[in-house]
């Protein structure tokens, strides 16, 4: 309810201002187009990635308005041939309105890679999170690349009110028990890193300890704070890495290798 009036009182001057061709209702999940677009583009990349030694991936994050910087993000993308999928940090929408998600799902899904999408805050504004997993699936996942799970969660605790379990501790035990070839190394995908003041931070260092606990644990990747981020925030070697949202015309290029990882800030 708390979102879902925010988002009312955050429309308040577009609608007085007249702008009356922003169709707004804050109940309409009826989505058209395509769905479940997460799954789907799951199983193209897991299937494209099985066996690979190599395997690369472009983050982009925070689209949320920015409809021809994103655009462009696909072209820049489109023109190279070297990437194997695309995740997207969060934040598709700014208000969770049902036209921002589609509109972002139809210029998304002109990448000629498989790509999937992980909850933002923004995303969660009124039925947003509802039009989300009709859209893009669960706000929490996973998936392989080559020998890389990939566990992607929700951590947008404050838009709950604290009353759901963000992170779902449930789901990290369900992924940690069910871990098995060909994955053998883990990274961590989400929107908001703790300590930011959007994450449960009464549980920041318990989720900590799940996540080193992991086969291999590599890094952890996250967007929300809208600029590039390098930082082993718990002083235990894990690295965080956040990438800048797509107004700044950059994304972050990841290489998988049996040595490791590298990444690389790109502009476009």
């Amino acid at each position: 309810m708390r979102s879902l009036l925010r988002t009312g009182l955050l429309l308040l001057p577009l609608l007085a201002a007249g702008c009356d061709h922003i169709e707004y209702h804050p109940y309409d999940t009826d989505i058209s187009g395509e769905q479940d677009i997460n799954a789907k583009n799951i199983a193209r990349i897991e299937s494209a990635c099985r066996g690979r030694q190599t395997v690369r991936f472009a983050m982009i994050s925070d689209t949320q308005r920015w409809y021809d910087e994103t655009e462009k993000a696909v072209e820049a993308l489109n023109a190279r041939d070297d990437i194997d999928f695309v995740l997207h940090g969060g934040d598709l929408s700014d208000f969770g309105l049902k036209k921002e998600f589609m509109w972002q799902r139809d210029i998304l899904n002109r990448l000629r890679v498989p790509y999937v999408c992980l909850l933002g805050n923004h995303d969660c504004q009124g039925t947003g999170e509802a039009v989300f997993e009709k859209i893009f699936g669960p706000s929490d996942f996973a998936f392989t690349a080559a020998d890389v799970r990939f566990v992607c969660l929700n951590t947008n605790a404050m838009e709950y009110d604290y009353s759901h379990p963000v992170p779902d501790f449930d789901f990290l035990e369900h992924e940690y028990g069910s871990f098995a070839p060909p994955a053998r190394r883990t990274i961590f995908a989400m929107h908001v890193r703790p300590y930011d003041f959007q994450f449960n931070n009464n549980v920041a260092k318990v989720f900590e300890h799940y996540v080193v606990r992991f086969p291999q644990p590599l890094c952890c990747i996250f967007g929300h704070e809208h600029r590039w981020i390098e930082e082993d925030i718990f002083g235990d070697g894990m690295m965080y890495y956040g990438c800048p949202n797509i107004e700044k015309r950059t994304y972050i290029l990841y290489t998988l290798t049996p040595d490791g990882y590298s990444y690389e800030k790109v502009d476009f």
